[in-house]
Protein backbone atom coordinates (compact mmCIF):
# COMPACT_ATOMS: atom_id res chain seq x y z
CA UNK A 1 0.00 0.00 0.00
CA UNK A 2 1.45 3.44 -0.80
CA UNK A 3 1.64 6.13 1.55
CA UNK A 4 -1.04 8.51 -0.77
CA UNK A 5 -3.24 5.43 -0.15
CA UNK A 6 -2.40 5.35 3.69
CA UNK A 7 -3.49 9.08 3.78
CA UNK A 8 -5.82 9.51 1.36
CA UNK A 9 -7.69 6.37 1.39
CA UNK A 10 -8.66 3.74 -1.11
CA UNK A 11 -10.44 5.65 -3.84
CA UNK A 12 -13.74 2.77 -3.89
CA UNK A 13 -14.03 2.63 -0.38
CA UNK A 14 -14.29 6.78 -0.15
CA UNK A 15 -17.03 6.27 -3.07
CA UNK A 16 -18.67 3.51 -0.73
CA UNK A 17 -18.50 5.76 2.34
CA UNK A 18 -19.56 9.15 0.32
CA UNK A 19 -22.63 6.69 -0.96
CA UNK A 20 -23.51 5.08 2.10
CA UNK A 21 -23.76 8.66 3.57
CA UNK A 22 -26.80 9.14 1.24
CA UNK A 23 -28.00 5.36 2.42
CA UNK A 24 -28.78 7.29 5.85
CA UNK A 25 -30.80 10.00 4.80
CA UNK A 26 -32.37 7.10 2.95
CA UNK A 27 -32.71 5.68 6.12
CA UNK A 28 -33.94 8.43 8.14
CA UNK A 29 -37.17 8.89 5.42
CA UNK A 30 -38.10 5.38 6.52
CA UNK A 31 -40.67 6.01 9.30
CA UNK A 32 -42.61 8.92 7.66
CA UNK A 33 -42.83 6.64 4.50
CA UNK A 34 -43.62 3.93 6.18
CA UNK A 35 -46.73 5.65 7.48
CA UNK A 36 -48.31 6.64 3.70
CA UNK A 37 -51.30 4.92 2.63
CA UNK A 38 -51.30 3.45 -0.62
CA UNK A 39 -52.29 5.88 -2.98
CA UNK A 40 -50.14 8.17 -1.23
CA UNK A 41 -47.05 6.60 -1.59
CA UNK A 42 -48.41 6.52 -5.47
CA UNK A 43 -49.26 10.09 -5.77
CA UNK A 44 -44.96 10.19 -4.53
CA UNK A 45 -44.63 9.28 -8.48
CA UNK A 46 -46.57 12.28 -9.73
CA UNK A 47 -44.74 14.66 -6.91
CA UNK A 48 -41.67 13.75 -8.25
CA UNK A 49 -42.50 14.07 -11.81
CA UNK A 50 -43.94 17.25 -11.12
CA UNK A 51 -40.32 18.59 -9.37
CA UNK A 52 -38.26 17.69 -12.10
CA UNK A 53 -40.49 19.20 -14.27
CA UNK A 54 -40.15 22.33 -12.22
CA UNK A 55 -36.76 22.33 -12.91
CA UNK A 56 -34.98 19.82 -10.36
CA UNK A 57 -32.72 16.95 -10.97
CA UNK A 58 -32.68 13.36 -10.83
CA UNK A 59 -29.95 13.24 -8.11
CA UNK A 60 -32.73 16.18 -5.76
CA UNK A 61 -35.34 13.70 -5.55
CA UNK A 62 -32.90 10.46 -5.48
CA UNK A 63 -33.08 9.93 -1.50
CA UNK A 64 -36.49 10.31 -1.66
CA UNK A 65 -37.51 8.23 -4.58
CA UNK A 66 -35.17 5.63 -3.42
CA UNK A 67 -36.90 5.80 0.11
CA UNK A 68 -40.69 5.36 -1.61
CA UNK A 69 -39.49 2.51 -3.56
CA UNK A 70 -37.89 0.74 -0.69
CA UNK A 71 -41.33 1.17 1.09
CA UNK A 72 -43.52 -0.23 -2.34
CA UNK A 73 -40.58 -3.46 -2.55
CA UNK A 74 -41.47 -3.84 1.56
CA UNK A 75 -45.11 -3.73 0.84
CA UNK A 76 -45.37 -5.71 -2.33
CA UNK A 77 -43.37 -8.50 -2.93
CA UNK A 78 -41.85 -8.72 0.98
CA UNK A 79 -38.50 -7.88 0.18
CA UNK A 80 -36.72 -4.45 1.77
CA UNK A 81 -33.74 -3.08 -0.25
CA UNK A 82 -30.71 -3.44 2.49
CA UNK A 83 -28.09 -0.85 2.72
CA UNK A 84 -25.72 -2.32 -0.08
CA UNK A 85 -27.99 -2.48 -2.51
CA UNK A 86 -29.10 1.09 -2.04
CA UNK A 87 -25.29 1.44 -2.90
CA UNK A 88 -25.51 -0.67 -5.77
CA UNK A 89 -28.28 1.19 -7.30
CA UNK A 90 -26.84 4.75 -6.52
CA UNK A 91 -23.90 3.54 -8.67
CA UNK A 92 -25.92 2.51 -11.28
CA UNK A 93 -27.90 5.48 -11.20
CA UNK A 94 -24.68 7.14 -11.49
CA UNK A 95 -23.63 5.21 -14.88
CA UNK A 96 -20.43 3.44 -13.43
CA UNK A 97 -20.12 -0.19 -13.01
CA UNK A 98 -21.55 -2.31 -9.55
CA UNK A 99 -19.97 -5.44 -8.91
CA UNK A 100 -21.69 -7.68 -6.26
CA UNK A 101 -21.21 -11.30 -5.40
CA UNK A 102 -24.00 -14.28 -5.70
CA UNK A 103 -26.85 -13.26 -3.06
CA UNK A 104 -26.70 -9.82 -2.96
CA UNK A 105 -29.77 -9.28 -4.77
CA UNK A 106 -28.65 -7.57 -8.09
CA UNK A 107 -32.09 -7.87 -9.53
CA UNK A 108 -33.90 -5.74 -6.48
CA UNK A 109 -30.99 -3.78 -7.08
CA UNK A 110 -31.84 -2.34 -10.39
CA UNK A 111 -35.04 -1.15 -9.75
CA UNK A 112 -34.21 1.74 -7.65
CA UNK A 113 -32.46 3.40 -10.54
CA UNK A 114 -35.25 1.99 -12.96
CA UNK A 115 -37.53 3.76 -10.91
CA UNK A 116 -35.79 6.76 -10.53
CA UNK A 117 -34.77 7.27 -14.24
CA UNK A 118 -37.91 6.49 -15.55
CA UNK A 119 -39.40 9.52 -13.87
CA UNK A 120 -38.35 11.77 -16.33
CA UNK A 121 -41.19 9.83 -19.01
CA UNK A 122 -38.99 8.95 -21.42
CA UNK A 123 -38.52 5.52 -20.42
CA UNK A 124 -36.04 3.34 -18.58
CA UNK A 125 -34.59 -0.01 -20.16
CA UNK A 126 -32.44 -2.63 -18.45
CA UNK A 127 -30.23 -4.63 -20.22
CA UNK A 128 -30.01 -8.29 -19.77
CA UNK A 129 -28.06 -11.55 -20.97
CA UNK A 130 -31.15 -14.33 -21.79
CA UNK A 131 -34.93 -13.72 -22.83
CA UNK A 132 -36.00 -16.26 -19.64
CA UNK A 133 -34.08 -13.52 -17.27
CA UNK A 134 -35.53 -10.16 -18.70
CA UNK A 135 -39.04 -12.19 -17.82
CA UNK A 136 -38.53 -13.14 -15.05
CA UNK A 137 -37.36 -9.83 -13.12
CA UNK A 138 -39.98 -7.98 -14.46
CA UNK A 139 -42.66 -10.23 -13.60
CA UNK A 140 -40.96 -10.23 -10.30
CA UNK A 141 -40.64 -7.11 -9.70
CA UNK A 142 -43.59 -5.47 -11.80
CA UNK A 143 -45.59 -5.02 -8.54
CA UNK A 144 -42.87 -2.73 -6.94
CA UNK A 145 -43.03 -0.66 -10.35
CA UNK A 146 -47.04 -0.62 -10.24
CA UNK A 147 -47.36 0.34 -6.85
CA UNK A 148 -45.79 3.21 -7.45
CA UNK A 149 -47.99 4.02 -10.55
CA UNK A 150 -45.84 2.77 -13.54
CA UNK A 151 -45.63 0.25 -16.05
CA UNK A 152 -43.18 -2.27 -17.01
CA UNK A 153 -43.12 -4.61 -20.07
CA UNK A 154 -40.52 -7.24 -21.33
CA UNK A 155 -39.23 -6.75 -25.13
CA UNK A 156 -38.59 -10.81 -26.00
CA UNK A 157 -37.42 -12.76 -29.24
CA UNK A 158 -40.41 -14.87 -29.68
CA UNK A 159 -43.23 -12.21 -27.90
CA UNK A 160 -43.44 -8.80 -26.11
CA UNK A 161 -45.87 -9.10 -22.35
CA UNK A 162 -46.42 -6.10 -19.68
CA UNK A 163 -47.83 -6.18 -16.49
CA UNK A 164 -51.24 -5.92 -16.01
CA UNK A 165 -52.48 -7.15 -12.74
CA UNK A 166 -56.14 -7.94 -13.82
CA UNK A 167 -54.53 -10.07 -16.35
CA UNK A 168 -53.69 -14.19 -15.54
CA UNK A 169 -51.87 -16.78 -17.17
CA UNK A 170 -53.04 -19.96 -15.65
CA UNK A 171 -50.72 -22.10 -17.96
CA UNK A 172 -47.44 -20.22 -16.66
CA UNK A 173 -45.79 -22.62 -13.67
CA UNK A 174 -44.79 -19.16 -11.86
CA UNK A 175 -47.18 -17.50 -10.24
CA UNK A 176 -45.04 -14.43 -10.20
CA UNK A 177 -45.10 -14.71 -14.41
CA UNK A 178 -49.15 -15.12 -14.28
CA UNK A 179 -50.33 -11.55 -14.92
CA UNK A 180 -47.54 -10.77 -18.09
CA UNK A 181 -49.92 -9.84 -21.26
CA UNK A 182 -48.97 -10.47 -24.68
CA UNK A 183 -48.67 -6.76 -26.16
CA UNK A 184 -46.99 -5.54 -29.19
CA UNK A 185 -43.69 -4.66 -29.50
CA UNK A 186 -43.77 -1.30 -29.72
CA UNK A 187 -46.57 -1.19 -26.92
CA UNK A 188 -44.30 -2.90 -24.60
CA UNK A 189 -41.91 0.00 -25.36
CA UNK A 190 -44.35 2.54 -24.73
CA UNK A 191 -44.21 1.16 -21.37
CA UNK A 192 -42.34 3.26 -18.39
CA UNK A 193 -39.58 0.77 -17.50
CA UNK A 194 -39.13 -1.48 -20.37
CA UNK A 195 -36.71 -5.06 -19.91
CA UNK A 196 -35.01 -7.35 -22.47
CA UNK A 197 -32.01 -8.22 -23.91
CA UNK A 198 -28.71 -6.92 -25.77
CA UNK A 199 -29.59 -8.35 -29.14
CA UNK A 200 -33.65 -7.08 -28.73
CA UNK A 201 -32.68 -3.93 -28.28
CA UNK A 202 -30.17 -3.82 -30.18
CA UNK A 203 -31.22 -5.44 -33.38
CA UNK A 204 -35.08 -3.26 -32.72
CA UNK A 205 -32.54 -0.01 -32.76
CA UNK A 206 -30.70 -1.14 -35.84
CA UNK A 207 -34.30 -1.77 -37.66
CA UNK A 208 -35.70 1.52 -36.58
CA UNK A 209 -32.83 3.17 -38.27
CA UNK A 210 -33.54 1.39 -41.79
CA UNK A 211 -37.05 2.44 -41.39
CA UNK A 212 -38.65 4.40 -44.07
CA UNK A 213 -41.62 5.50 -42.14
CA UNK A 214 -42.01 6.56 -38.43
CA UNK A 215 -44.99 4.22 -38.30
CA UNK A 216 -42.29 1.28 -39.17
CA UNK A 217 -40.96 2.07 -35.97
CA UNK A 218 -41.07 0.34 -32.39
Amino acid sequence: MSVLTKVLGDSNAREVKRHLERVAEITELEPLIEKLAPEELKAKTAEFRERLANGERLDDVLVEAFAVVREAARRTIGLRPFDVQHVGGIVLHNGTIAEMKTGEGKTLVAVLPLYLNALEGKGAHLITVNDYLARRDAGWNAPVYHALGMSVAVIGHEMSLVYDPDYLDETHPDPRLQQLRPVTRAEAYQADITYGTNSEFGFDYLRDNMAVDLSQCV
